[in-house]
């Protein structure tokens, strides 16, 4: 075990320093904000996506003084689009807690990093071993399928055992004298080398003492024992115009989209049309008392997250005259365009070439 343990080791570093080419706008980073911003960022998200989104942050807000007196609209709005929006405001707790009790400098151990607001193990280890050189191994989901492959080891990656095996194993196999290098390099290799699927083993400089290769088990490895239940939410958004302004408000804590704005919504507990939407209670007591006529009803869109599905349509309506609708506020369209809303809405938006400033 200690001469395969060796062996991954000095060739993932090999593999690093000769082949692995990865570029990343973050790579190499030494400033413990950057590289807490670009991990924050690429938590749940493709590093694909979050390229741009890291270069609009930092050009944004270059320290995390900048970051922290900034209004929380204007970060969210940059945020708009990312999701996991719990994300953007710890990052915004966050930068305010390290400006006000740390005088703006970053935690510089593992500890009081981990102890910072949506900083994990995994985020505390990168930063801490990225920014600090300290020897923190970084254990996500892609790191324990490359361990659970290479050392042929089916204990199923999401369960306690799991966790805590490869965790472990994790550690024993980082180099100590340069943690930031070899975290970075066992992340990129299993990025870009062995992947969830379709990995590229026959090119791998690891596959000759590679468990999984050898015997096959490339396809079976790792092992995963939970299965997310799925909720379905359908969602329809009402677009309401008045006095040339739109009706919005902000979402509410402990749900999805929290602190994202929206339209006027009427949610349905199960699939339906528009046409069973105005009988049910929600409507008839914001808008059933109204008169209104419907100008247009969008498509059905759809998107999936992590544990739900959400299905919807949008709904342009014309009221026949003034109305208060309560928790709503009426916003103008210069305000309107500096809102930050879920992709959902977006999307829609996009579809039908609307800018946010021009409904």
């Amino acid at each position: 075990m200690a001469t395969q343990q060796k062996y991954f080791t000095n060739g993932l570093l090999q593999w690093n320093s000769k082949i692995n080419n990865r570029p990343m706008p973050w790579k190499g980073e030494k400033d413990p904000y950057k590289i807490w911003l670009s991990e924050i960022i690429l938590q749940q998200t493709r590093v694909e996506q979050g390229w741009d989104y890291y270069n609009r942050f930092v050009a944004a807000f270059p320290t995390v003084e900048e970051l922290a007196k900034a209004p929380e609209t204007k970060v969210f709005k940059l945020w708009e689009g990312l999701g996991y929006y719990t994300r953007c405001k710890n990052l915004i707790a966050t930068a305010k807690f390290i400006t006000a009790e740390c005088a703006g400098k970053f935690p510089a151990t593992y500890d009081t990093i981990l102890g910072l607001k949506g900083v994990g193990p995994y985020t505390a280890a990168a930063i801490a071993s990225f920014a600090y050189n300290l020897p923190y191994a970084v254990v996500d989901g892609n790191v324990f399928r490359v361990l659970s492959r290479f050392f042929e080891n089916a204990t199923a990656i999401d369960s306690t055992e799991g966790k805590n095996i490869f965790t472990k194993l994790a550690n024993e196999l980082l180099d100590k004298k340069q943690p930031g290098i070899y975290n970075q390099a066992l992340m990129d290799f299993g990025a870009v080398v062995c992947k969830p699927k379709l990995p590229l083993c026959k090119t791998c400089p690891l596959q000759s003492k590679c468990g999984a290769y050898l015997k096959g088990l490339v396809d079976v490895l790792p092992v995963k024992e939970k299965k997310i239940n799925q909720k379905t939410r359908w969602l329809f958004y009402f677009i309401i115009q008045q006095d040339e302004k739109v009706y919005v408000r902000k979402r509410g804590t402990k749900d999805i989209w929290e602190n994202l704005y929206e339209f006027v919504l009427i949610e349905s507990p199960a699939a339906t049309e528009f046409a069973q939407v105005k009988k049910t209670p929600g409507f008839i007591k914001l808008l059933g008392k109204t008169g209104l006529s419907i100008e247009t009803i969008s498509k059905l869109y759809s998107q999936k997250l992590t544990h739900q599905t959400i299905h919807g349509q949008f709904i342009k309506i014309k009221l026949q005259k003034s109305v208060q609708l309560e928790g709503y506020e009426l916003v103008s369209e210069k305000k309107l365009a500096l809102l930050p809303f879920p992709k959902f809405i977006t999307t829609y938006l996009k579809d039908k070439n609307v800018s946010l400033n021009l409904l």
